[in-house]
């Protein structure tokens, strides 16, 4: 996995590329100032520290103050953070620091909301793989930071047996044997899910055994509860597909463990936050 300061780096890279004209161009060499990072709209604010290590990747000597914590529930006109130092690093870094912050502050946001209509059941929401390439980390404690919780990080850190691996492996119970041999012979430690499409599925599945985690996707409300009901609290139960605000709570109440919710990171607005000098 790609480590944060490699992220930082390289999308510092790609901004600054050769210099930065403007800045050099237009102040005076060696010139000191501050900046207010300003909040423009309410929301959950998140990556404060992603922020930071922007500013002093690329000048170990500027000053970072946060006023707020990742987390925290701001309001417009609220100050999250102060930087200061030479004014051609703090412009020359602000862009990267934005794009982090109010990008992991949008996914932040909107999972605090799923999060507030189920919060009174026993279900969790749970992010997806479906993040914007190279950011997976990030977006993915940003989902933390909103009261969520994360799924697999990717593909090598759990067994997930989809509908395509069922229908190319000849069925579900093929598949499951298969999965369970290849943890056995390779001594892995990892949790093996599968989802189903039916409850015909998901019979053949409780027969078999073998899975930790069983993802029921894409059912309507009545069959999500009884699938659930079927299973008996036997297996850990994630509801999936068609997710949204307006049917969630009817979700959680089938009494499922997991629900998971790609729009947390595939389709989300950034939060609208403002880096303005101090004058």
């Amino acid at each position: 996995m790609m480590k944060i300061d490699e992220i930082i780096s390289n999308a510092l890279y790609e901004d600054i590329g050769e210099g930065d004209h403007t800045s050099i161009a237009v102040l005076q060499p060696g010139i000191k100032g501050r900046a207010n990072l300003i909040a423009k709209e309410n929301g959950i604010i998140a990556g404060i520290d992603i922020s930071e290590k922007v500013f002093k990747r690329l000048d170990p000597q500027l000053e970072f103050k946060a006023i707020k914590n990742n987390g925290d529930k701001i309001y417009s006109g609220d100050i999250v953070f102060s930087v200061s130092g030479k004014v051609n690093s703090i412009l020359k870094s602000e862009r990267v620091a934005l794009n982090f912050i109010q990008r992991m502050s949008g996914i932040a946001t909107e999972t605090a909301k799923y999060v507030e209509l189920i919060k009174d059941t026993n279900a969790k929401i749970l992010d997806t793989r479906k993040t914007t390439p190279n950011m997976r980390q990030l977006e993915k404690l940003a989902v933390k930071t909103g009261g969520g919780n994360n799924h697999r990080m990717g593909l090598y850190d759990m067994i997930m047996i989809k509908d395509n691996h069922v229908d190319f492996a000849g069925g579900v119970e093929n598949a499951i044997e298969r999965a369970k041999l290849y943890v056995e012979k390779n001594n892995l430690d990892i949790k093996i899910e599968i989802e189903v499409r039916s409850i015909d599925e998901l019979n053949k599945v409780l027969k078999k055994g073998f899975v930790d985690m069983i993802m029921i996707d894409n059912f309507s409300i009545p069959d999500l509860r009884v699938a659930v009901d079927i299973i008996k609290n036997k297996y850990i139960t994630e509801a999936s597909g068609g997710i949204t605000k307006k049917n969630i709570r009817e979700v959680a109440e089938t009494g499922v463990d997991y629900i998971s919710v790609g729009a947390l990171t595939h389709n989300i607005k950034s939060l609208d936050l403002s880096l303005l000098a101090k004058i």
